[in-house]
């Protein structure tokens, strides 16, 4: 920040978390992390809501509390702070309106994203970070062993969603952030969720699941399923081509490689079996406070990997109208290779 000459503005979520320990919540009054290029920080809050923060460690981090009431203009309060700043970096998810009204407050300033200030923190996570990740892992190693349990012919996605997400919080989480059961011609569609639909015998069934456990930071991982024995004779053969696509991406996961070639390993050996039109995302994407964060293993991104990172590895093979599958692990880089934060076994599961 310092060497650009930009200002910060962090307003309540993954980021402020990070910074203070608290996301806080973001309203239709300003609260923000407001940081200058040369100066002490100072967390600007409506005065209602300061009791909020009033157990976070602000004096032993040097962040004044700034408080208003509505009769104050918090923008003019933030602008102050930054000084004569020609730059002013705003937390990537902040809402429009208070954009806007830092935009009106400086209108000298350019804003600009704090993502690729933060971002260089956040990618290389810490021994306590990756602690939590594996706490993460290992509690949704425990709810994909219990799929068995729910996961059968006669039952709706839906019903078996709603007990996969009472099993995220029971193993562990403070909460299910997303639940992915998609049968049959739905596990063609990555993004699925859940529907109405009845799981028949013979379904194949991608289910994807994560959730964040108390130090915030977050699960995901993906299992694929079988209801007996599959009813397409092509799942052995497809399937193992992903396996093999899946298990050549975490082995080529190691310091000084890049994210695209992380990417290349997996797609690579799909694309040989002549499935490359079906594998329709990115191999995987960062993890930690937020489910979806840098650094991404995608084609293009020649970001060279770090010990610490933690990403998804996550390829999928997805035939539209008949089944998909996909095997996901969350991997940390280590100083010679890479970690799995999952641990649950590889194979097709048959229920």
């Amino acid at each position: 920040m310092a060497a650009a000459g930009t200002g910060l503005v962090i307003a309540p979520g993954s980021d402020l978390r990070y910074l203070l320990g608290q996301a806080g919540g973001s309203f239709e009054r300003l609260t923000a992390l407001v940081m200058p290029a040369d100066g002490a920080p100072a967390l600007i809050v409506p005065k209602l809501e300061a009791p909020g923060y009033a157990d976070l460690p602000l004096d032993e981090l040097g962040v004044e509390v700034v408080t208003w009431v509505d009769s104050v203009d918090p923008y003019e309060l933030a602008a102050k702070r930054l000084g004569s700043a020609e730059r002013v970096a705003v937390s990537d998810f902040t809402p429009a309106l208070h954009v806007f009204g830092l935009r009106d407050a400086l209108p000298k300033a350019e804003q600009v994203l704090a993502g690729p200030i933060i971002r260089e923190l956040r990618m290389r996570k810490d021994a306590a970070e990756i602690d939590a990740l594996r706490k993460a892992g290992a509690a949704i190693d425990r709810v994909h062993a219990r799929v068995g349990e729910w996961l059968r012919a006669g039952r709706t996605e839906a019903q078996v969603g709603a007990d996969i997400e009472a099993a995220i919080v029971a193993e562990g989480h403070t909460a299910a952030d997303f639940v992915i059961v998609a049968s049959g011609p739905n596990g063609a569609s990555p993004h699925h969720a859940l529907s109405g639909r009845v799981i028949e015998a013979g379904d194949v069934v991608v289910v994807d699941i994560g959730g964040p456990v108390a130090e915030g930071y977050n699960s995901d991982s993906t299992r694929t399923y079988s209801v007996g024995a599959p009813r397409d004779a092509d799942v052995a053969e497809t399937y193992a081509v992903l396996q093999e696509a899946q298990q050549a991406a975490v082995a080529a996961v190691r310091p000084g490689a890049t994210a695209e070639s992380t990417d290349a390993a997996a797609r690579d050996v799909i694309a040989a079996a002549g499935f490359g039109d079906f594998f329709i995302h990115r191999t995987g994407h960062g993890i930690g406070l937020d489910v979806h964060e840098e650094p991404y293993i995608v084609a293009g991104n020649s970001l060279p990997l770090e010990a610490g990172m933690a990403f998804s590895v996550e390829p999928g093979i997805y035939q539209p109208g008949r089944w998909g599958a996909r095997i996901e692990d969350i991997v940390v880089v280590t100083a010679d290779g890479g970690e799995s934060m999952n641990n649950q076994p590889h194979g097709l599961v048959q229920v």
